[in-house]
């Protein structure tokens, strides 16, 4: 069978301008590489900016087009000025892929402090709402474009122990309808893609973090979630990648409001944290 990352892929996107939050690492990287490969000019944004710089070398070294810059979801103004920067270098922006969000530590709802509450919605909610809203007015204007949110199972089955992301990722879910039913008049779709376990340094901390609680090693909670998919495997960041790039592409052209689930036919995890002693 055929390595999936050297079969060609169809230049369907050509000549577009792609915007993908998070993208110097993991997930957003994968994202930022497939909409390359199908045509794109892709916009590598992300708060680490010299990473940033490092993944468009890459890519472009690589024969693909992409160009970095620095930017930070959850200040209002840095997103506008990064979007009208973007518009006034390539008179359009055609995609915005918001990838960036940060998770939260694994801990229960009552030891969750005022900050880390107010963080992660900050930047997973109210940054994915900073950039949709810029986004808005710029498709509106050109009469066409696509938006994919990527939110997460969690926001469609919440988990135990990160409550935080999970609210924060089942408001992206409605931010994503509501948008999708306003701006359909303008031609510019809106949908959400929802992945499940996909193992990147991301979850791998996650992992870590969620064992202990359990009395588990991150090996053996990896493997734990491993064996409750359907699919018997963990995800891969490629292919949550061709799903975002299905849905950026023309053969989705009748779909928005979507929340898309990706997951090796995982539906939630449903692990109860055991009683701690002594409460």
């Amino acid at each position: 069978m055929p390595n999936p990352a050297l079969v060609p892929l169809p230049r369907e996107l050509d000549g577009q301008i792609a915007l993908v939050t998070g993208a110097a690492q993991g997930l957003g990287l994968a994202i930022a590489d497939e909409l390359a490969r199908r045509g794109a000019r892709v916009v590598i944004a992300d708060l680490q900016e010299a990473k940033a710089n490092h993944a468009a070398a890459e890519l472009e070294r690589q024969g693909l087009m992409a160009e970095a810059v620095g930017l930070d979801i959850a200040d209002s103004a840095a997103v506008e000025r990064v979007f009208a920067e973007v518009v006034a270098r390539h008179a359009r922006l055609d995609i915005l892929v918001n990838n960036a969000a940060i998770g939260q530590d694994v801990l229960r709802t009552s030891e969750v402090s005022d900050a880390q509450w107010a963080r992660v919605i900050g930047v997973t909610l109210t940054g994915t709402f900073h950039c949709c809203r810029a986004a808005a007015e710029i498709m509106e204007r050109q009469r066409g474009g696509c938006i994919v949110n990527m939110s997460s199972i969690n926001g469609l089955t919440p988990a135990a122990l990160v409550t935080s992301y999970n609210v924060a990722k089942a408001g992206v879910n409605a931010l994503t309808r509501s948008l999708a039913l306003e701006l359909a008049a303008y031609g510019v779709r809106v949908n959400a893609v929802c992945p499940g376990p996909v193992l990147t340094e991301f979850n791998e901390r996650v992992m870590a973090q969620r064992g202990q609680t359990l009395g588990l090693t991150q090996e053996q909670m990896i493997e734990r979630v491993r064996a409750s998919i359907p699919l018997g495997r963990w995800g891969e960041p490629r292919e949550i990648a061709g799903l975002v790039a299905f849905l950026c592409g023309p053969q989705a052209s009748w779909m928005t409001g979507e929340l898309v689930r990706v997951s090796g036919g995982l539906e939630g995890v449903s692990a109860v944290p055991p009683r701690r002693e002594g409460k």
